[in-house]
């Protein structure tokens, strides 16, 4: 087999050039089991031989559990090498839910695209999970992005401990295996023993990706042990969620020569802009310039506006199209602004803005102050019924263990940092708060509220 750069078109492609160029290269790391660059890319012909007997042809698509193992890294890319379209799925979805998305995708007809590699289904937090189609495109310009504004080499070592379904996750694998670095996957971080193992690899160059919601758990409860891998971790990216001021310092303290990089993604816009919060700025909300494929602009009514090559080619319901790609441009929910340097700050979500007696207010803005409060774990501020001023805020707070709500404080807290109408008027402490699989904050679930006033 004669393979050139010049002849990738797929990520599975670099797989096969450096199964070529640096066959002993450590491709993949997974509970303990190492692949190197030739297993890896041998074991994917394997299974795109079997697909292929299976009667899989290019351009079906083929839904999977995505769980955290070999087999199921090896089948993603099988399908990409045989030119099949891979559907991946949170591995906890009940199989009932298959048969539905089965439905949808078959009710699409024949994909005309012939460049596809994947759909993926959205969380839908907030509403029906959509399907987005990914064009092979579409995952090279990603790579590349990350590549070129991350730093990714071939000595990087990058730990996955997402869900593999979703863009988080499957977007770190592109770049590493595009430079020939390693991947390293690991279930998760509930078992945090299991991710400092996954850090004592021997490298230098070992980067991961963490949700907010992650890098609090760290904070919280390993903040010492996370400071002894200080002088290991190249690079960190988050992203998914909006990450609170207080926890941007707190890990930069932590991790004083790390990058780390909070990015503006997601499944349907592909990896648009990073910045790299410890530059000894710091700023919060700031999500940098757009990378190399990507571009930015603000609506008049300051939605944040994504253009280039790594824009999804559309949704399996098509008719959504519409509502948000115009001329190749598409028009998110996310509100922001663009500073004279060119670099995105995110203000909020349009959907998740609260109206309060025709006062409009962005419950990141409460939550991200509430963050700062001693001995919080976790809060979401919500809206419920009032019957003068129409809503009223509801803070709903998880503190730390032997911690006691004390409202009048956490409000007296809240407005040293906000104007008054953003103070909210209920408190009620929780034991945990519900977040969807990839860290965010669950709001869809808390948009049922009863009246309380």
């Amino acid at each position: 087999m004669n393979l050139s750069v010049g002849m990738i078109n797929k990520i599975v492609d670099y797989i096969a050039f450096h199964a070529l160029t640096q066959p002993q290269k450590v491709a993949l790391i997974c509970h303990g089991e190492k692949l190197t660059y030739m297993e890896l890319y041998d074991e994917i012909k394997s299974y795109a031989l079997r697909f292929s007997q299976q009667g899989i042809v290019k351009g079906q698509t083929y839904l999977f559990k995505f769980h955290a193992d070999r087999s199921c890294i090896v089948t993603y890319f099988a399908l990409h090498q045989i030119g099949a379209i891979a559907v991946p799925l949170e591995k906890s979805l009940p199989n009932e839910k298959i048969g539905e998305l089965e439905s949808r995708i078959s009710k699409h007809g024949p994909f005309i695209i012939n460049d596809v590699a994947d759909i993926l289904f959205t969380t839908g937090t907030t509403g029906v999970s959509k399907g987005v189609i990914i064009s092979h495109d579409t995952i090279l310009a990603d790579a590349e992005n990350l590549a070129d504004a991350q730093g990714f080499t071939s000595e990087t070592v990058f730990l996955i401990c997402g869900p593999l379904n979703h863009i988080g996750s499957l977007s770190k694998m592109y770049p590493t295996f595009m430079m020939g670095g390693t991947v390293i996957i690991i279930d998760g971080i509930k078992n945090l023993d299991n991710f400092y193992e996954a850090l004592d690899y021997p490298s230098y160059k070992l980067a991961t990706f963490l949700v907010p919601s992650s890098i609090r758990m760290l904070l919280l409860f390993s903040k010492d042990r996370l400071v002894e891998y200080k002088d290991k971790i190249d690079f960190i990216e988050t992203g998914a969620a909006a990450i609170s001021h207080s926890d941007m310092l707190a890990l930069c303290k932590i991790l004083p020569n790390t990058r780390i990089y909070n990015t503006y993604a997601s499944t349907e816009t592909g990896i648009i802009s990073t910045y790299n919060f410890n530059d000894g700025n710091c700023v919060p909300g700031c999500l940098g310039r757009p990378m190399k494929n990507s571009g930015i602009s603000i609506t008049e009514k300051g939605n944040i506006a994504c253009s280039g090559r790594t824009l999804m080619s559309g949704y399996v319901d098509m008719d959504l199209d519409k509502s948000v790609i115009k001329d190749n441009v598409l028009v998110t929910s996310d509100l922001g602004y663009l500073d004279e340097e060119g670099m995105l700050h995110l203000t909020g979500r349009e959907d998740d803005v609260i109206n309060v007696g025709g006062l409009k207010v962005e419950p990141s803005e409460v939550e991200d102050v509430v963050m700062a409060f001693p001995g919080i774990k976790d809060c979401i501020c919500i809206a419920v019924p009032h019957s003068i001023t129409d809503n009223t805020l509801k803070l709903l707070v998880v503190f730390e263990k032997g911690v006691v709500l004390d409202k009048k404080r956490m409000a007296r807290f809240i407005a040293t940092k906000l104007e008054s109408y953003k103070v909210p008027l209920l408190y009620e402490q929780v034991d945990s708060i519900k977040r969807t699989f990839n860290g965010k904050l669950d709001r869809k679930a808390f948009r049922t509220q009863k009246r309380e006033l």
